[in-house]
């Protein structure tokens, strides 16, 4: 199978709202896919520090409860680094999961700017003929499986699974073509 890079992150984070410099992770899912076609994968539950607010607790199943025991961001910072350091970080709503993992690393003063590919961009440029490129709408256009949705592994795998569909489906021309527009820095 030929990849985008020489390897991928797919990554998808839950968190306890949707600011980026004043909210915070509360579960971090990564797909990785080197070159050779080989995946590893990987989920962790964080204990974002503050409270879950009932809104993001009933979207993601995700409960104070849950995350009382588990690391701070701060204790996994080098894991999740390592996992997506030399990857193409692919995300849907990609400004969304790379701000809020910039702003944790900011915290911890550390740089975070890997490449990215964001797979809203990607499907926009690819389908053109569709209006809604939203994770749902991905998954029932193309008929993807999510055995966890709005859980951080459940829906990095459905953006690998995407991807896999886009190579069988789009000619290699046409993929470069939406990468070089999906790539682009916003």
């Amino acid at each position: 199978m030929r990849l985008f890079a020489p390897a991928l992150a797919f990554v998808d984070l839950e968190t306890t709202g949707a600011t980026a410099t004043a909210d915070r992770i509360t579960e971090i899912g990564i797909v990785e896919v080197d070159e050779d076609g080989s995946v590893r994968e990987w989920q962790q539950l964080v204990n974002p520090g503050t409270r879950i607010p009932p809104f993001s607790e009933q979207l993601t199943g995700i409960s104070n409860e849950m995350v009382r025991g588990a690391p701070a961001f701060r204790d996994i910072a080098d894991e999740v680094f390592a996992r997506i350091e030399g990857s193409l970080f692919v995300a849907h709503n990609a400004r969304f999961d790379y701000g809020f993992l910039k702003n944790e690393f900011r915290r911890l003063e550390r740089a975070f700017q890997p490449r990215v590919l964001c797979t809203v961009k990607l499907s926009r440029a690819l389908y053109p003929e569709h209006h809604r490129h939203g994770l749902d709408a991905l998954i029932g256009r193309h008929n993807l499986a999510c055995d966890a949705r709005h859980r951080a592994l459940g829906d990095a795998r459905v953006l690998w699974n995407f991807v896999q569909r886009v190579q069988a489906e789009k000619p290699p021309e046409a993929i470069a073509a939406a990468l070089k527009k999906a790539m682009k820095a916003p």
